[in-house]
């Protein structure tokens, strides 16, 4: 037995991890926070690195990444993790990724290129189902088709198309149109300009997704160069976590793969930029469509260089800063540039998951000329902070937030075992002896909290903030139309480029663009197919997942109980019937739910308030949801509620309903300066989920013109609110008091004791304190109401058909409608219908062909259904490939092993593991829509028995939908007006 130090707690451990003698052990580590224990090997004849995570996580992630610096702008690191994944030595198929995607119970399946890496994490709870997406995964990146089929980099890369002689030569590609979707986004083109400007003489200059206009510079040979230098085993990182048998998969990745290979030098290394003598300052233009105003819409960054990711005190104690500086409400870097109206939205950030980390101040909706006092205000309330010392309660607040999440490990759909691996990189890619430093946080918490009031934090600022000179000033400043004439030059230059060409050179463009089209629509071989490993039928549980509802009633108020262990944390939920709510005080719901928690009350600054919370519990938070009655779809019922969520160790329970009564009663909902703020925050950021999000907004939007749930929705959380949030910001002094009366009126109407319900999700032991703060807190809410509990707001939808004009480069297509309306019936087989048209038929189409980077689908039990594109270079051709979805169900056509693959695909959508919050939210979203366990076990039923007919029928759901005729697509205005007679409206989104 062999005794190791486990780095950072001074213990030692008598347990010991047998490896194969292929690999030789490096380092091995207790890590007693996480549950697991580390090991670190290298495969002796490659010079692979491989760590590993023991313990009882059933929910097993293997990963393998490669350090990727890039050398230019050509985006060459992404579109190699795009390639890759497009067939390969033993999985000779067209889109293995997709195969996987269509037939596996995967828990997570995906590639992510970094600003340094370039990652290829999956993850299953099924050990069969883990080892093929082991296999393909290895293949795909040691051995992929990449060297016998250019096509797949002019497809996934870029390409010229040019259909005739005289036509229009233009470029195409999937990661081509997903950067230029990227570049349109104003953050996008920030968080870009920060990095570059930082690191001017390291690979962190260069942009390793991609800037669209230098893509096209990018050669298939020196494409296949990239593949050749750094996807190589001496150049890897392989991940291994979970309740697995690692002996066997290490034996595995040796034999069939890392023993192939010989140890080579890689030159990889992420170089250390050294400091600058004096800051930086760099300008750049984004675009705003040509009906937006230049004013106000600038973007101003302060940036610093905070050491490196390899000082584990540092990486954790700069999260602590940015909450207590900038992140949380109030802070105080946050609070004076607002004061000084600098910006109406100020963010910021700490990315620690780069060798020199950045933080960053951000001023949204600012001007040029306010660029000094911009940086005379950070570096003032920096120099004030430091002289009068740092306030304590946000010190503890900023330790205990981050240290609370850091044991609860709820990462929401994300197996935790992927976002540790992830982590991991943070050390492990820039000194392969320190994998594990940031696996350890408790005693570095521990540290932290011990020096509170030492000045250890105001130093850190001084250090780092202050007398740093290693740091830029970026401003991003709009220009109007700026899409537009780009767009006009690259056209002209793409037309003199054709112009130069031959006859002969012409005919072969043509001819390359005609072997990529039919690349694309020829059909895998049938025994090539069946090389990918899938499961069957019988490899799945026939059984639902288990739910918990206990009803219980305290002094009158419904209680639903999900009774789960969860470590000792109560997961509380207040859910207030918003039933009485009128249509057209509809967004004022939406701007309540936005102002409470960041808002001053009786007892504290809104920014105190925020650091209360997080100094006792895991944090407050409110949200509004939409809950359809699945037993009157045609009625259209639904349920709407106010929900405040919290969660808190048990014995913190009592601070956690005091805070939530705090905020729900005591809130200064009259404060009206602080309501402009958080106003023209709102815009800010609603904007923003707008451009990252345009393909769930369009499909909201156009489901609005039929559905009563939607139209809710849309008024508290889509265009329509937004279009209400922007003329109560822009015309606020006449406005403000028809706010005040509305929030203060929609507050007492709804925050009563007898509107309410309460759902928990704690152990047995947490009931108890619960009920008791239940007790108390119904004297302090509003009293029993006088007016009628049948009251239902009324929804007046209307179809529009809506073309949102922005200064994006690329579409959100979406058609949408209501296919119970349109006679057809709802049923588990439509389930598979999202897999087989998400990963079929709109892929190919829209994603391969027509080269968008997403496209997605949605048929749920009210009868709304959706088909959408994300970040599309088109809009009619989309539509037409909508329209074909019919013809193509009627004629569908699946041999028995492809059909199983269809079924295991879905219920992998099905069967996701959950967090204990998850578990409780599953169980009371059922509770509340009224679905039954007999109604869930006859879908999967549904799904588990479905045949190739099944499938068929389902083309009448899709006619009906499409028979709705309702669209709204977001996006290019040159695209949009070129084509606006498909739309009853064209509007100017922003």
């Amino acid at each position: 037995m062999s005794k190791f130090d486990s780095m950072g707690s001074g213990r030692t451990q008598q347990w010991e991890i047998a490896v194969p003698d292929a690999y030789e052990k490096v380092l091995q580590e207790d890590l007693s926070d996480l549950k697991s224990k580390g090991c670190l090997l290298r495969h002796k004849k490659s010079g692979a690195r491989v760590l590993m995570m023991s313990n009882e996580d059933e929910n097993k992630v293997f990963a393998i990444g490669f350090r990727t610096p890039p050398s230019d702008s050509t985006g060459v690191p992404h579109i190699m993790e795009h390639s890759v994944l497009c067939g390969s030595k033993d999985f000779p198929v067209k889109d293995p990724f997709v195969e996987l995607v269509k037939g596996s119970l995967n828990t997570f399946l995906n590639a992510m290129t970094y600003p340094d890496k370039t990652v290829y994490p999956v993850a299953s709870c099924n050990d069969k189902d883990f080892q093929n997406l082991m296999h393909v995964y290895m293949d795909a990146v040691f051995y992929p088709n990449i060297y016998q089929h250019p096509e797949i980099f002019r497809q996934e890369g870029w390409s010229y198309h040019l259909e005739e002689k005289d036509g229009e030569l233009s470029y195409n590609g999937v990661v081509y149109n997903e950067m230029k979707g990227a570049f349109s986004s104003p953050e996008g083109v920030l968080d870009r300009m920060i990095l570059n400007s930082l690191f001017p003489d390291t690979s962190y200059a260069n942009e390793s997704g991609g800037d669209p206009d230098v893509i096209p510079e990018l050669t298939y040979e020196q494409f296949l160069d990239f593949h050749r230098t750094y996807y190589h085993p001496s150049n890897s990182y392989i991940y291994l976590y979970g309740n697995m048998d690692m002996a066997e998969k290490l034996e595995w990745l040796d034999q069939n793969y890392l023993s192939d290979f010989d140890i080579r030098q890689v030159d990889s290394r992420i170089r250390y930029q050294e400091p600058f003598q004096e800051m930086r300052e760099v300008e750049m233009e984004y675009s705003i469509s040509s009906e937006e105003s230049e004013e106000d819409n600038t973007f101003l960054s302060y940036n610093k260089v905070i050491g490196t990711s390899l000082d584990e005190k540092l990486y954790l104690a700069f999260q602590v800063l940015d909450y207590a500086l900038l992140s949380a409400p109030g802070a105080p870097l946050k609070k004076a540039l607002v004061e000084a109206g600098i910006g109406k939205d100020i963010m910021g950030s700490y990315d620690n998951g780069i060798y020199q980390p950045i933080f960053s101040v951000i001023s949204k909706n600012a001007n040029l000329e306010q660029k000094q006092a911009f940086i005379d205000t950070v570096e003032g309330t920096l120099k004030d902070i430091v002289e009068k010392g740092m306030d304590r309660k946000a010190l503890e607040a900023g330790i205990n937030y981050h240290e609370f999440r850091f044991r609860e490990a709820d990462f929401g759909s994300y197996p935790k075992g992927l976002m540790y691996g992830l982590q991991l990189f943070d050390s492990w890619l820039y000194d392969e002896t320190k994998p594990f430093i940031h696996m350890q946080a408790i005693p570095i918490f521990e540290f932290l909290k011990e020096q509170i009031g030492t000045g250890y934090f105001e130093e850190l600022i001084q250090k780092w903030l202050l007398d740093n000179t290693h740091g830029s000033i970026v401003t991003v400043k709009p220009e109007r139309g700026r899409t537009a004439r780009l767009d006009q030059e690259l056209e002209k230059r793409l037309e003199v480029y054709k112009n130069s060409l031959t006859d002969a050179e012409k005919e072969r463009l043509i001819a390359d663009t005609a072997a990529l089209e039919d690349y694309q629509e020829s059909e895998d071989a049938q025994e090539d197919r069946e090389k990918i490993p899938i499961l069957s039928r019988e490899d799945i549980s026939r059984e639902i997942a288990p739910i918990f509802n206990e009803e219980k009633e305290v002094e009158g108020i419904p209680l639903i109980h999900h009774k789960i262990d969860t470590n000792g944390i109560g997961y509380v939920t207040l859910m207030f019937d918003l039933s009485g709510v009128p249509e057209e005080k509809l967004p004022y719901v939406g701007m309540l739910q936005a102002v409470l928690g960041i808002i001053d009350t009786t007892s504290y600054e809104y920014g105190e308030l925020f650091n209360e919370i997080n100094v006792h519990t895991g944090g407050i938070g409110t949200s509004l949801e939409m809950y359809p009655d699945v037993r009157n779809v045609k009625e259209k019922a639904f349920r709407a509620t106010f929900e405040m969520k919290g969660k808190a160790l048990y014995p913190k329970m009592d601070v956690l309903f005091r805070m939530m009564r705090e905020i729900l009663m005591e809130s200064k909902l009259e404060d009206e300066k602080r309501l402009k703020e958080i106003l023209s925050m709102l815009k800010s950021r609603l904007q923003m989920s707008f451009q990252s999000s345009g393909h769930t907004t369009a499909a909201l939007r156009a489901l609005s013109y039929s559905s009563p749930i939607s139209k809710f929705k849309d008024d508290t959380d889509g265009v329509g609110y937004y279009q209400a949030v922007k003329e109560a910001e822009e015309h606020f002094e006449e406005q403000k008091e028809t706010l005040i009366h509305n929030l203060k009126e929609i507050a007492a109407r709804i925050f009563r004791w007898d509107n309410l319900m309460v759902s928990l999700t704690c152990g047995e032991e947490g009931l108890d304190p619960v009920c008791r703060e239940l007790s108390g807190m119904k004297d302090r809410l509003h009293g029993g109401s006088t007016e009628s509990q049948e009251t239902r707001c009324i929804l007046h939808c209307t179809k529009k058909n809506e073309g949102f004009k922005t200064s994006s480069k690329v579409q959100y297509v979406a058609r949408v409608g209501n296919f119970i309306d349109g006679g057809a019936d709802y049923c588990g087989t439509l389930q598979i219908l999202k897999v087989i048209l998400s990963y079929g038929y709109l892929w190919q189409n829209i994603r391969v062909k027509g080269g968008a980077y997403g496209c997605m689908c949605n048929f749920n039990r009210i009868g709304e259904g959706y088909l959408i594109s994300y970040r599309d270079p088109n809009l009619e051709k989309t539509m037409e490939v909508y329209e074909g979805v019919v013809d193509y169900l009627k004629d569908f056509t699946v041999n028995e092993r492809d059909m199983n693959k269809y079924i295991i695909g879905t219920i992998s959508n099905m069967d996701r593991p959950m967090t204990p919050s998850a578990k409780g939210d599953r169980s009371m979203n059922l509770y509340m829509n009224h679905v039954s366990g007999e109604m869930i076990q006859k879908e999967r039923m549904d799904v588990l028995n479905a045949e190739q007919e099944d499938i068929r029928k389902l083309s009448a759901v899709v006619e009906a939908l499409l028979s709705a005729d309702q669209l709204c697509v977001i996006g290019s205005e040159e695209k949009i007006e070129a084509q606006k007679e498909m739309f009853g409206e064209v509007k100017t989104l922003f």
